[in-house]
């Protein structure tokens, strides 16, 4: 018997491949095998090979194998597993970063208001603005694990020139490293509808991972091109246009097993790492409807494509501000956790308002009826989406609704399981504010939500 072709089957698929052929010929009935196939130009090619025997005239035992090519039917196959392995790990990740947004909208909030106290030229005061960055840093680390949450939709609030983000995003990620960035962006690039601060993480992620790939030093090419997906592209993504993030680096290189396992929650091969920078990236892209592919050689280098759907239309900007808005007006907040109330209530206080708090939905919707009965209506209500055995927000802006349709609900949440926070307006919301928020932040939503600019 000819073995000789075994040689070219994957090792982690040789040995049951071959005792798969040996059981074949040797009880003389059919089997099947699924294995990698090295293809001459070295590239790994999966097959699906089906046997069977028969005897010829003369008795001999004769082995008849079909095989075909499923390299394209293994990707789709291991893009659902990536998705659904994320979905899960995300259920627990949601619930985790929840709380833990909960603490920092207290943290942050007590920190900001502290600030406002005090003389910039205090000590304290600069103590609490480094207090302040370890607590964005950590809000930071929460988002990478909201990205994992099921239905944790993007938070597209405005079409946004990819082209700076990425060179901005990109710069301020080598600041300091050996390596530096080249730039090749096509002239015109589409618009793309995108959460700017997740599509920078995806960037800043990337960026990273490149340096570190790279300890000598070296380039890190950046191109930016439109480009249109045509039908059965292999890549599990509708076809359409699409914006291509190409980046690479000449470091290091990685191995095929290593290059399977990159986008896999808590896989790292870094002393130093949590493993989820790429598993975060992956489900960022996921969920903004694109995709991601590597390419990686040992000595080489390695590259990843990046695609980004491009937006059917212009879409108004909302410019962010820094300024800080006062104002008047009376504002209701609703929140399950006290702490969380009663930093709000002091923010909002500092701001010019008079505050009153419910602890669920149902009890800002006898405050608010009780107000509007007793001719002092409350201008603005803040609910929390998420209450644990209680009405929450979602449920309690539909029945403010019904009691008056021009109430001005503001939705906050630090949870991003729900579509409402992406797309609030088509719940009925008049703004959204995501925990943990600043003084500033909250300033600004309720201006935006008073004065009809949201």
């Amino acid at each position: 018997m000819d073995t000789r072709i075994f040689q070219y089957i994957h090792p982690d698929e040789k040995k049951n491949t071959f005792e798969e052929f040996v059981r074949i010929i040797t009880e003389q009935t059919s089997g099947k095998s699924v294995f990698r196939f090295q293809h001459k130009n070295g590239d790994w090619k999966w097959f699906e090979s089906t046997g069977k025997t028969y005897q010829t005239a003369d008795g001999e035992v004769r082995c008849v194998i079909v095989s075909r090519d499923i390299t394209e039917r293994k990707k789709l196959e291991e893009e659902l597993f990536k998705k659904q392995n994320l979905e899960s790990l995300g259920i627990l990740a949601g619930g985790i970063a929840h709380d833990f947004n909960n603490l920092l909208t207290s943290i942050l909030g007590n920190i900001s208001i502290s600030k406002m106290h005090l003389n910039p030229e205090d000590k304290i005061h600069g103590r609490l603005i480094e207090a302040e960055n370890a607590s964005l840093r950590a809000k930071d680390l929460t988002s990478q694990l909201l990205t994992f949450s099921r239905g944790g939709a993007p938070v597209k609030e405005y079409v946004q020139s990819l082209a700076d983000l990425i060179r901005d995003t990109a710069s301020f990620a080598v600041s300091g490293s050996k390596v530096k960035c080249e730039f090749d962006f096509e002239d015109k690039i589409w618009p793309a509808e995108i959460d700017g601060g997740q599509i920078s993480q995806v960037i800043h992620n990337l960026i990273i991972n490149a340096d570190q790939a790279t300890p000598e030093g070296g380039e890190i090419k950046i191109k930016l091109q439109n480009t249109c997906m045509k039908g059965s592209n292999g890549f599990n993504v509708e076809k359409g246009n699409y914006i291509k993030i190409t980046i690479e680096d000449n470091g290091i290189g990685m191995t095929e097993e290593i290059k399977n396992k990159i986008f896999d929650p808590y896989f790292t091969t870094k002393q130093r790492g949590s493993g989820l920078g790429l598993s975060t990236v992956y489900s960022i892209v996921n969920n903004h409807d694109g995709h991601i592919n590597v390419n990686s050689e040992i000595g080489v280098g390695t590259g990843f494509e990046v695609y980004i759907p491009a937006a059917e239309e212009m879409v108004s900007t909302h410019e962010k501000t820094p300024n800080m808005h006062n104002g008047e007006g009376k504002i209701l907040v609703m929140d399950d956790e006290e702490s969380v109330r009663k930093i709000a209530g002091e923010m909002i206080t500092y701001l010019g308002y008079t505050v009153d708090y419910a602890a669920d939905g149902n009890e800002a919707i006898e405050k608010y009826v009780s107000a509007k009965e007793t001719g002092c209506p409350f201008d603005a209500v803040m609910v929390d989406l998420t209450v644990p055995g209680g009405m929450g927000g979602k449920e309690a802006n539909q029945k403010l609704l019904e009691i008056d349709p021009l109430v001005k609900t503001i939705v906050s949440s630090g949870y991003f399981n729900d579509p409402v926070m992406s797309e609030h307006d088509k719940y009925g919301f008049k703004g959204v504010i995501i925990k943990p928020y600043k003084i500033d932040e909250l300033s600004r939503a309720i201006h935006s939500v008073l004065n009809g600019s949201q």
